[in-house]
């Protein structure tokens, strides 16, 4: 078949948040590399499908709903026939599973998990964690390969299944890429950021409970009641509501802004003071790994997987405990007056370059990573 892919990405959406612009990144540099691969998904309304190359089709399903859009998906699979099909998150896995039972495709089916799925099922609890588990013991092992984005998460994995850890590959996120370092240098309009006299503590990502923001207001908080300094987090989500009351609850109103979704949050890292991360949970959070590759310090709690990882055990930026904002309170103080050296952070980064982590996606999925398919 002439126009067999040798790539499908199955997303529900490529959102807003650091999974989808990883996604994009990476199918970007394998399509550089001269793949062949198409974006399958049910939305297109992402703020990153213009960062898509144009040479990625995007084909619309109209639903990943694991049931009802079995039927659409196999249809493509039967017709299209990719080489391998590339999907994340549990319910779109065993939808790509089932399509390609019923269209008996043949395509190799390939998982990323991006986040420590124990902390993930604990945090529903009950009924629904069982089911979830049962859910994802069910159906990880028919994946012709898992794929976690780090050993934390991979260890994770392994031990839900009675795996060893061995079986589960490590990709590295394609975080760092050329176009970071442009986008850090660009013009920023923010007062905050343009008289540098009173330090700027970012944070960064969508705003839900697991990013764990009210945790990083009540540090701030304690910090600002010792000296004068400022606060702005980018991101958009749920918990704006709450946050915007926790902030005004706080007294913070004059010294805490969070502007929502920005395109380029690299201009504010490179300007911050501190940047500061802290999440209950991730997996391999990737604004850590972009602070530290435009060279900003990094403060972190010490969450489940990822951070002890790339701040290997704390010697590019402080961990804390999470949820413990006196102690994330004293390594934000900590780290503005002692900052570890830019140069080990920003070497620190390129573990995570979009060319190292297309490579071990390629290795990973059974094709060449120096080039295209024959």
């Amino acid at each position: 078949m002439t126009n067999r892919p040798d790539l499908a990405v199955l997303v529900a959406s490529l959102y807003d948040g650091g999974v989808g612009k990883m996604r994009v990144r990476l199918m970007n540099e394998i399509v550089r590399r001269g793949y062949t691969v198409d974006l399958v998904t049910a939305r297109s309304d992402s703020p990153y499908m213009k960062q898509l190359s144009p040479a990625i089709r995007v084909v619309p399903i109209g639903t990943t709903h694991a049931l009802t859009g079995v039927p659409a998906l196999a249809r493509y699979l039967w017709s299209t026939r990719p080489r391998v099909m590339l999907s994340q998150r549990t319910r779109v896995n065993v939808l790509a599973l089932r399509a390609r039972t019923l269209a008996r495709s043949g395509t190799r089916m390939f998982l990323t998990v991006n986040v420590n799925l124990t902390s993930k099922l604990d945090a529903v609890g009950g009924r629904k964690r069982e089911k979830g588990l049962a859910q994802l013991r069910k159906y990880f092992p028919r994946n012709d390969g898992i794929i976690a984005v780090s050993r934390g998460v991979a260890d994770d994995v392994a031990r839900l299944l009675g795996w060893p850890p061995e079986r589960i590959r490590v990709a590295p996120n394609p975080t760092v890429t050329p176009a970071i370092y442009e986008a850090a240098k660009m013009p920023l309009d923010h007062p905050w950021f343009t008289s540098g006299e009173v330090p700027v503590f970012l944070g960064v990502g969508r705003l839900v409970p697991e990013k764990d923001f009210a945790n990083l207001l009540h540090a701030f908080a304690k910090v600002r009641a010792t000296r004068h300094c400022r606060l702005v987090i980018l991101g958009e989500g749920p918990e704006r509501p709450k946050l915007l009351a926790l902030s005004a609850k706080l007294g913070l109103a004059d010294d805490a802004q969070l502007p929502g979704f920005v395109d380029n949050p690299y201009a504010y890292m490179a300007r911050a003071s501190v940047f500061v991360l802290s999440s209950t949970r991730e997996g391999l959070p990737n604004a850590l790994t972009e602070a530290l590759a435009v060279g900003v310090p990094v403060v972190s709690t010490d969450c489940p997987n990822g951070p002890y990882e790339i701040l290997e055990a704390g010697r590019h930026g402080p961990l804390v405990p999470v949820g413990d904002s006196e102690a994330l309170a004293a390594a934000m103080t900590a780290t503005l007056e002692h900052p570890t050296e830019r140069a080990a952070r920003q070497a620190a980064a390129q573990r995570y370059t979009v060319e190292r982590s297309a490579s071990v996606y390629l290795e990973a999925m059974g094709f060449a990573a120096a080039g295209a398919a024959t």
